[in-house]
């Protein structure tokens, strides 16, 4: 069970039950601020616990006067000027709630992660190999993702949106023990906006302590800068220290925490945003 991208408009959305919550991904100006009664109707209709918008600078006031906050911003986010804000509005008491553990955890987390932020280490040279991954590796890709994640918010576990995602916008890379892949990650660009986002980083469990996202995270910000990218960011389980510690480590800037937003493994966990500028 997935979630839906459809359009409203000239704007993007996603939507479904597997994240209980309408996502405003690109909001075009000329359907602010009528976008928000029209996704505000949609979780009525639905019965979604969440509206969680990204959106440009500008849009803030309408959205602030309709309810939201803010949990996270990003400078010079949209071709390395304008920025952005990550939005939310509780439908439900309930998801706008963290029990003390879970606060003093996220915040554990963060503050482990921002105490390795001078180290920006450098991890050497990677052991194993590790390039980009194309079309010949897409059912190996496929299989480790659904060794790693028991849901995803996007049908990662099938080839054929793999093979399509990367005819259109997302470069995925790999680390390979031999002809086995181990760990993977992907860059989702928006080359329009000029920025990427960081993600879907999995590690075989018999792999794991090699430092193996900090390589792939390094190998594809090679890449960034001679596609036109300005911005980097990620959106980081707040509950692994190892992934918030990556970035940290890789020179990015923490942002805010997105409460109780994504379904990823047996339940919605809150998200941690990490930035990089390259302007």
């Amino acid at each position: 069970m997935f979630d839906k991208i459809e359009k409203i408009g000239n704007s993007t959305i996603q939507h479904g039950k597997n994240n209980n919550r309408v996502y405003l991904l690109k909001l075009d100006r000329a359907d602010c601020p009528a976008i928000i009664p029209k996704i505000s109707a949609l979780a009525d209709q639905y019965k979604y616990t969440k509206l969680f918008a990204k959106v440009p600078a500008w849009a803030w006031n309408d959205f602030k006067s309709a309810g939201f906050e803010k949990e996270a911003h990003i400078p010079k986010f949209y071709s390395g000027k304008d920025d952005a804000l990550f939005l939310g509005k509780y439908l439900d008491d309930a998801r706008a709630q963290l029990d003390r553990q879970s606060r003093h955890d996220i915040e554990k987390n963060i503050q482990l992660a921002q105490g390795k932020q001078q180290a920006l280490e450098n991890p050497g040279t990677c052991p194993f190999e590790i390039r980009r991954l194309g079309e010949e590796d897409i059912s190996q890709l496929t299989a480790l993702y659904r060794l790693v994640f028991k849901f995803y918010p996007f049908p990662i576990f099938k080839d054929d949106y793999i093979k399509q995602t990367m005819l259109e916008n997302i470069i995925y890379f790999g680390v390979f023990f031999g002809k086995k892949l181990i760990a993977a990650s992907s860059a989702e660009m928006d080359q329009k906006s000029q920025n990427v986002e960081m993600t879907d980083f999995a590690t075989d469990p018999q792999y794991t302590g090699n430092n193996l996202a900090l390589f792939l995270l390094r190998e594809m910000e090679v890449e960034m800068p001679g596609l036109g990218i300005k911005t980097l960011y990620t959106i980081a389980r707040s509950n692994s220290a190892g992934m918030n510690i990556t970035f940290a480590k890789a020179g990015y800037t923490f942002s805010g925490t997105l409460i109780n937003n994504t379904h990823i493994f047996d339940e919605i966990e809150s998200m941690n945003v990490w930035y990089k500028s390259l302007v």
